[in-house]
């Protein structure tokens, strides 16, 4: 039987459904992230967030990094 569990998006409160069993058809299902990225998400969260709460730090990771550089061979 499929693992379903309704969680709160710990960043921003949502409710969703959590489909650790069913990967596919779960609601993070396409969300790519780099291992830095998960390393970054990790660091901040031990639980799963929602996919609007994935996708936005997943851009705010991009400008952080992107600024970084920028700065750094300024």
């Amino acid at each position: 039987m499929c693992k379903h569990e309704q969680k709160s998006c710990p960043r921003c409160g949502a409710v969703f459904e959590c489909k650790t069993g069913d990967i596919n058809n779960c609601q993070c299902f396409g969300v790519e992230l780099s291992v830095a990225e998960e390393t970054f998400i990790a660091s901040h969260y031990n639980d799963c967030l929602c996919r609007n709460c994935l996708l936005q730090l997943k851009q705010r990771y991009t400008l952080f990094t992107e600024q970084e550089i920028f700065y750094k061979y300024r």
